[in-house]
């Protein structure tokens, strides 16, 4: 029963649903946030279960600075 979170600069912006019974879950929603001086945008993974806290999968950490320098003059963040 997996969901993602998302976050910027340690500050959780949103979560994705829960995907019960699968193993490859496949999510398609959007988030949006105002970030005017973010350093890093953060998604990590968690198996929800039904007692206690919810059990940590794994998740990926993407430098802005990263991805500026990576992006051509005319690209922009919006709808990525």
């Amino acid at each position: 029963d997996p969901y993602v979170t998302v976050s910027v600069d340690q500050v959780r912006v949103g979560q994705t649903s829960t995907k019960q019974k699968t193993n490859k879950p496949t999510y398609n929603e959007e988030f949006s946030a105002t970030v005017t001086d973010g350093h890093q945008i953060e998604l990590s993974v968690f198996h929800d279960t039904p007692i206690g806290y919810d059990d940590f999968v794994a998740n990926c950490t993407l430098h802005f600075q990263d991805l500026l320098r990576s992006a051509g003059p005319s690209d922009t963040f919006e709808g990525w």
